[in-house]
C-alpha cells in the first residue's frame, strides 16, 4: 500500500484493514473490526475537510459548502482516493466477501479509507491525519468545484428566468459539423422566440452550457 505515514501501533493498522467478515470468522483470535474506526474516521475526515474548504472557498455561502464537502467525502470519491494507494488490495476480508469481490466494493473500500483515517489520527494525531488526506481534498475540492461552475450556467440562467413567469427559456440546435468522431455543435439560446446568445460545443450539452454562459455574461451576471 502507497502510504505516506509509518505507524508506531500497528494494531492500529491491522484493525483499520479488517472487515467484520474477517473478524467474524477470528472470534477465538479476538480480532477486532474496522467498524469504530470508521465511525471516528468518518468525522476526523469531515472536520479536516470543513477546516480546509473554509479557509480556501471564503465567499461560498453554508449551503454551498455544505454541498461541497458532501462531494469530497462521499463513498465514491473516497473510493476513488483509496485506489491510488491500492488500499482495498490490503483489506483482511472473510472467505465469502473475498470470493464476490469485496476488495473492489466501493462501500467497503470507502468504509476502510475512513477507518485508516482514524487510525493516522490515533496513532500520529491530527496534524498527521490532516497531512495524510489534505491533497486528496484539496485536488477533489477544485474538481467539484470546476465541475459545478460549468454545469451550473443553465441552471442560473433558469433562476433569472422564471422570476418573469411570462418570459420561456429555450435551446435550439443550430448546427452540427465535422466528422462522428469529431462532432461540433452550436446551440442558440432563447428567450421566448428571441436568440439571446449561441454556444459550440463537442456535444449538445457543452453547447448549450456555452450558450448560457454567454447569455449570463450578456445579462451581466
Amino acid at each position: 500500500m502507497k502510504l505516506d505515514y509509518t505507524f508506531r501501533d500497528t494494531s492500529l493498522l491491522k484493525t483499520a484493514l479488517t472487515h467484520r467478515s474477517y473478524a467474524n470468522e477470528h472470534r477465538d483470535a479476538g480480532i477486532k473490526d474496522n467498524e469504530r474506526l470508521e465511525f471516528l474516521g468518518d468525522s476526523v475526515l469531515g472536520l479536516i475537510c470543513t477546516k480546509y474548504i473554509c479557509s480556501q472557498y471564503k465567499n461560498l455561502p453554508e449551503g454551498e459548502l455544505t454541498k461541497l464537502r458532501a462531494a469530497i467525502v462521499c463513498e465514491g470519491s473516497l473510493y476513488e482516493y483509496a485506489q491510488t494507494i491500492g488500499l482495498g488490495e490490503e483489506l483482511l476480508l472473510g472467505k465469502g466477501e473475498k470470493a464476490t469481490g469485496g476488495e473492489y466494493r466501493p462501500s467497503v473500500v470507502s468504509d476502510a479509507m475512513e477507518a485508516l483515517i482514524a487510525a493516522v489520527y490515533l496513532d500520529g494525531g491530527f496534524d498527521e491525519a490532516e497531512r495524510l488526506i489534505i491533497g486528496f481534498i484539496r485536488d477533489k475540492a477544485e474538481e467539484v468545484v470546476k465541475t459545478r461552475m460549468t454545469e451550473d450556467y443553465k441552471t442560473a440562467l433558469q433562476e433569472i428566468v422564471q422570476k418573469n413567469h411570462e418570459e420561456v427559456l429555450s435551446y435550439r440546435l443550430k448546427s452540427e459539423s465535422g466528422p462522428d468522431h469529431d462532432k461540433r455543435f452550436a446551440v442558440e439560446v432563447l428567450i421566448n422566440s428571441n436568440v439571446l446568445a449561441c454556444g459550440e460545443g463537442k456535444s449538445k450539452k457543452a453547447a448549450e452550457q456555452a450558450a448560457a454562459k454567454l447569455a449570463l455574461e450578456l445579462m451581466g451576471q
